[in-house]
Formats: structure tokens, sequence, C-alpha cells
């Protein structure tokens, strides 16, 4: 066989690069700090991919030198023992970042919670005043998907500048973040969502695609523009006729490997770099521990 394929961008190993870079820093700042960086994931209930994720997290952090201060309540835990858990965090100077694992169970709300983390904490970057801060071009924590992909096209030296990068899906967790650091890297941008008409003519122009919608199989071959760089965020379960499960994105992947010049893996690509991200951010809040 030898129809071109396109370049592999890895998530995986660049991950497991700037978690060894984070890991000379945190040792760099103990000696001075005198104290490891601290991240406090809260989880709620047991919702076996969310308890994964916490896991995934926790072992990243002890990779890197970072304490995790983890609380895990109950399904039935209230609003105001949760906001009590966040102050008491927020005052703890052992905790340079705090996040809530989403989903959470449905009497909760989960934006109010977002809301009572201090912004200079919010290892998430999805705090209002950090989204009011990337909006304005400021420094600030950044939402760590749409940060690991900016990470991710710098390390292949993919060219932004002046691209035309498309956006599929319109989230606060990753569509809107996403546009607006795209937008600053001095691209031209245009986010499309479900509403969108005549989608096969938006994303063919896209010279970055960007597919974060949660759905597979969404962007197919005669959608992509040849040569483009194609970025799959989608983190979707697919059960095989066999009863077994396996992870796919919003891509088909077979397909438009053979289209484009670069792609990202599902799973390997985007995912570990939403927690090397994620780590990043709990080291940055630290180190300005250290400037003050």
């Amino acid at each position: 066989m030898d129809a071109k394929t396109a370049q592999i961008l890895d998530g995986k190993a660049l991950a497991t690069k700037m978690q060894s870079e984070l890991s000379d820093r945190v040792r760099a700042l103990q000696s001075q700090i005198g104290r490891p960086p601290g991240l406090a994931v809260l989880m709620v209930g047991d919702n076996p991919a969310s308890a994964a994720y916490v896991r995934n997290k926790e072992r990243a952090c002890a990779k890197v030198g970072i304490a995790s201060f983890g609380q895990h309540y109950p399904v039935n835990a209230t609003q105001a023992e949760l906001e009590l858990a966040i102050e008491a965090l927020n005052q703890d100077d052992r905790v340079d970042g705090i996040l809530v694992q989403l989903p959470l169970p449905e009497h909760l709300d989960a934006i109010s919670l977002l809301y009572q983390i201090a912004p200079d904490k919010d290892a998430d970057g999805l705090h209002p005043v950090n989204l009011g801060r990337l909006v304005r071009s400021e420094q600030g924590l950044r939402s760590c998907t749409p940060a690991g992909v900016m990470r991710l096209l710098e390390e292949y030296q993919i060219e932004l500048k002046g691209k035309n990068a498309v956006v599929l899906g319109r989230s606060i967790l990753v569509g809107k973040p996403m546009a607006l650091m795209l937008l600053e890297a001095d691209c031209t941008v245009t986010v499309a969502h479900s509403r969108s008409q005549n989608l096969e003519a938006i994303t063919s122009q896209a010279d970055i695609l960007i597919a974060a919608v949660g759905r597979t199989n969404t962007i197919a071959a005669n959608m992509v523009k040849p040569g483009a760089t194609v970025i799959d965020v989608g983190i979707n379960r697919v059960v095989n006729p066999d009863g077994t499960s396996r992870l796919a994105g919003d891509v088909d992947f077979d397909a438009v490997k053979t289209v484009a010049g670069f792609i990202t893996p599902v799973p390997g690509g985007i995912g570990p770099m939403t927690v090397a991200m994620l780590l990043a951010n709990t080291v940055s809040s630290y180190s300005k521990k250290q400037e003050s």
C-alpha cells in the first residue's frame, strides 16, 4: 500500500516529555518554596469513568511531584458541604490547584461550585475570571483541553498565522476557548455547530480542523481539505459487535488519515495533553507563590 497517510500528532509522547520538564521544575522550586505543589480533585459519587480519570490525574501528579489532596464525597453530598470544602481549599496554603470532577450528580449545581474556586487556583481554567482573561489576551490559567491542542500544534511547528481554522463544537469546556486561542494565534476562525448548514462546505475550507462534538464519525474524509491538520477532541465509548468496547473520536480516523496532512489519534492524542496542561496549570500557580 503506497497511499500517503497523515503524520500522527502524538499527544502521549508530548505529555510524557512535559511531565519530565515539570518534574525538573518542581524539584528546582521545591527547595525555595519548601513544599511540593498541591492539587485537590473533588469527586462526588462513583461514576466509573470519573473514578478512572481521577486515578489517572493522581498518578500523573505523583510522577511530577505534585501532592494530591483529593476528596471523594458520597453521591448524596450537599451543595453546602462542597462549598465549604472548596472554601477550605481556597484558604489552604498547600493547595495550588482545585478542580471539581464533572459530571456531578443532578442535585448539585456545578457552575456555582466552579464560581467558588479562587481564580488563581482554578486548575481547569474555567472560572469566568480566567475565561475573561483569555478573551482579553491577558495572563491567566487556560482551559486545559484547548491549551493542550495549542501546545501540540506548537510542538509539531504547525503554522497558524493567517490560516483558516474551523472549530466544530461551541462548548464552554472546549469549543469557545479553543476558538479564542486560535484567534490569539492569528488564525481566521469559524465556529460550526449542530445548527450550522452545509457543514461539509465549512469544514473543507479548514487548514486546521478541530472536532469537539462528542459524536463518532462526525468528520468523514470528504469533509477534510487535503493536507489539513485534523485535531480530534472527541472521546466516545463505542461498543463492538462482540460486546467489548473501545474509545473512538469524532473523526473517522482510518478514512481521514488518507486525506489529512496531520491527525491526532484517539486515544493517545488530546486526552494525555489535557492532563499534562492540568499539571502545568498547577505548577504555574505554584511558581507564582515563589515570585510573590
